[in-house]
């Protein structure tokens, strides 16, 4: 009877699960962002040109009679007729840049792309090189000079990709020690109300502590710089879960031979293990929305 009540119960919950929507369309999307310098005080439109002939909604224009939210954007008619000699795609994306000095695809950008600039005062073309996206959120810094496009990926005012890594560094840095001074400090509190009070103790869970966390946080910055906040989120669940496994059995084994003055046995280290993760990743979640630009 128990059997059968547990198989409906499942199956409502299947049920329930199916018939909810799913929008596997929601969460961050990639971009692409290029500020551009030496634009002076004339008008300009910018677009990226596409290797291929579709990204996400854009498209080429296939001849259609085109709505009026097209025929507003800032170029489209003459990017429409311009012809890309490496054979690339305007996909009916364009953007006023003449003010601002920023191109900003921000839902689904095409993956290898040129940056293509028109001056209406002057009827002139600029055009890059071949670019591609190099990170979930890739950005780019254009300089014109002497009339020709010069596009340096990864930077600020002309800046190189070496020297753009090293300004990034210091947020990673900042993060990467606020998580872990966050988490040393949950698992230190929490070993201290286990009972676990003695120096090799300690020092063991700080060991631990030190090899996960630095494992833990370069998996965690690599994933954000190639897939974005969400696969970060996603991930810091599932490494957690490693982790806590790790550290159960480590510390089941090792905790109570270490500890004298109190004796504990191995389930007390595991649900010391448990307590501490969950602690520890609850606060790293906060901080990781507390402070986005971090991590």
């Amino acid at each position: 009877m128990r059997r059968k009540g547990l198989c409906w119960l499942l199956a409502v919950l299947l049920f329930c699960t199916l018939a909810v929507p799913i929008h596997a369309d929601s969460g961050p999307k990639p971009s692409v962002q290029i500020t551009i310098y030496g634009l002076g005080d004339e008008p300009c439109w910018g677009t990226l040109l596409s290797e291929k002939e579709s990204t996400g909604p854009a498209s080429v224009w296939e001849g259609e009679e085109p709505d009026e939210w097209r025929r507003a954007m800032p170029g489209w008619e003459v990017f429409v007729r311009y012809e890309d000699p490496d054979g690339y795609y305007y996909l009916q994306e364009s953007w006023d840049v003449g003010e601002t000095g920023e191109l900003a695809w921000t839902y689904y950008p095409p993956y290898r792309f040129k940056l293509l600039l028109y001056f209406p005062e002057r009827e002139v073309f600029l055009s890059s090189g071949i670019l591609e996206r190099y990170a979930f959120h890739s950005t780019f810094t254009a300089r014109i000079t002497d009339g020709t496009l010069e596009v340096d990926p990864l930077g600020v005012g002309g800046a190189t990709i070496s020297v753009e890594r090293d300004t990034r560094l210091g947020p990673e840095l900042l993060g990467f020690f606020l998580r872990l001074l966050l988490t040393l400090g949950v698992e230190m509190f929490l070993a201290l109300a286990f009972g676990y009070r003695e120096k090799v103790p300690l020092l063991l869970i700080l060991l631990v502590n030190g090899v996960t966390q630095v494992g833990l946080n370069v998996a965690l910055n690599l994933v954000g710089y190639f897939s974005g906040p969400l696969a970060t989120l996603l991930l810091y669940f599932l490494l957690e879960l490693l982790i806590f496994v790790v550290e159960a059995v480590l510390y089941a084994m090792l905790l109570p031979k270490h500890t004298r003055r109190r004796p504990t046995g191995p389930v007390r280290a595991a649900l010391y293990a448990f307590s501490a993760n969950l602690l520890s990743l609850l606060a790293g979640v906060a901080l990781m929305l507390l402070l986005p630009g971090m991590f």
